[in-house]
């Protein structure tokens, strides 16, 4: 795009520190950024916040305990908190010991947290183009219903998910598995309504027949298995079971194709559940996310690179501000298969603040999916919680810059690390 926005746009927005958008990642950021005593203002262009906890539909979070200890908390545990306290958080688990939560309560409980925290909000607005000049970002060009506005901020964030604003502002970034650059698949998630769990097969059953119906060509969803969950409603029940590859998360395009090949997917499998598996005769379609998941777009270069021997050898750092103990978890970018890689029982890794610092910039700081990692790295850290971790610790870090007046790379780790302790978050290495 032509950078002569960046005189006719009106700049009409203007804080300490913007967040570029509102999911897990940038909620934890800007809430932690007011708090910390930054004028934060969030940017979100969907009219709620959440995410892919709302508008993907993703649940339920995945693990954030190992060994026996909770790993992840902070503002995360306080949005639990909400969500419990508000009827949006189940304790019924399943085999796989996951608890749900009530994407609609979290919407409430996520604009709660910003109103009280003191966040300037700004719905229905995203990002379209930045611009910047040696390494300083200087202006994010957003777009919305009021048309094309400027925004400057002292320090930004992006935690679009997709590292829209960092690439916009020039910051060199990886996309896809170095072999061929494809992406992981892209997952639309969908609830059924009506089901009697009581008549439910197992989960082994469940795949017989799912297999059978692929075998006779009543299926083409090149996913191996049906993985659902439980919901926070007994007779609902949650799938993240549709797989579409050879689609980029950054074109509107491959979106466009995307959200259409998921939707004719869910259709088979609401007519496979309903005419194939006991329990589901009555049941019926009651929603699918209101956007695609993507599970990998981009990844920016920071100062420092994840690795998968990082995940799988629970690394620690001096400069860690999160921690990890999800699995590598690859979903095969060209069909079938899951590639599965796990931690060591017990053990965690750390996610140093210099992944979430683009190289050569001093003004802007990354959270959440799209922070320095390779492809197998980032399958590990792509997860809300995390996000939620990482964001949290991006906010903090922000809001250190503001009072010291310095750049991102400029920030006292450990004094972060003290920030982050005090904040409630378990970044281990006491």
């Amino acid at each position: 795009m032509s950078q002569d926005w960046i005189t006719e746009a009106p700049v009409s927005l203007s804080a300490e520190v913007i967040v570029c958008g509102g999911g897990p990642a940038g909620l934890c950021a800007a809430v932690a950024a007011a708090q910390e005593g930054a004028d934060t203002l969030l940017i979100e262009r969907y009219g709620f916040l959440g995410g892919m906890a709302t508008a993907g539909l993703i649940n339920p979070f995945m693990p954030y305990y190992t060994g026996g200890e909770q790993i992840i908390e902070g503002l995360f545990q306080q949005i639990i908190d909400r969500l419990d306290a508000a009827g949006g958080w189940s304790h019924r688990q399943d085999e796989w010991a996951r608890d749900a939560f009530d994407p609609e309560i979290m919407k409430l409980v996520a604009q709660d947290m910003v109103e009280e925290a003191g966040v300037e909000l700004r719905l229905h607005t995203m990002v379209v183009d930045a611009s910047s000049d040696n390494g300083h970002v200087r202006q994010a060009l957003l777009g919305s219903k009021s048309g094309l506005e400027a925004a400057e901020a002292t320090i930004f964030i992006d935690t679009t998910g997709d590292g829209d604003l960092a690439a916009r502002a020039g910051v060199p970034y990886e996309q896809g598995r170095p072999e061929d650059g494809l992406s992981q698949p892209m997952t639309l998630m969908f609830r059924m309504t009506g089901v009697d769990e009581e008549r439910m097969p197992s989960r082994e059953e469940i795949n017989r027949l799912y297999d059978q119906a692929k075998a006779v060509g009543e299926i083409d969803n090149p996913r191996e298995n049906v993985l659902w969950f439980y919901t926070t409603r007994h007779g609902d029940i949650h799938f993240n079971t549709t797989r579409v590859v050879h689609h980029d998360g950054t074109s509107a395009a491959d979106l466009t194709a995307a959200e259409m090949e998921a939707r004719r997917q869910v259709q088979q499998m609401v007519n496979f559940l309903t005419e194939k598996v006991p329990g589901f005769a009555d049941a019926y379609l009651s929603t699918t996310g209101t956007q695609i998941g993507v599970r990998e777009s981009r990844r920016i270069l920071g100062e420092y690179t994840l690795t998968a021997e990082d995940v799988l050898g629970a690394s620690k750092f001096a400069d860690g501000i999160a921690r990890g103990c999800y699995d590598i978890d690859i979903h095969n970018p060209s069909g079938t298969g899951t590639v599965i890689k796990s931690l060591p029982a017990g053990e965690s890794y750390d996610i140093p603040y210099r992944c979430l610092c683009p190289r050569g910039f001093d003004n802007l700081l990354v959270a959440g999916r799209p922070i320095s990692a390779t492809h197998q790295a980032h399958s590990s850290l792509r997860v809300m919680p995390i996000a939620a971790a990482v964001g949290e610790a991006a906010g903090t870090a922000a809001a250190m810059c503001i009072a010291q007046e310095q750049s991102v790379t400029a920030v006292d780790v450990a004094k972060l690390r003290e920030r982050l302790r005090r904040r409630g978050a378990n970044i281990g290495g006491e």
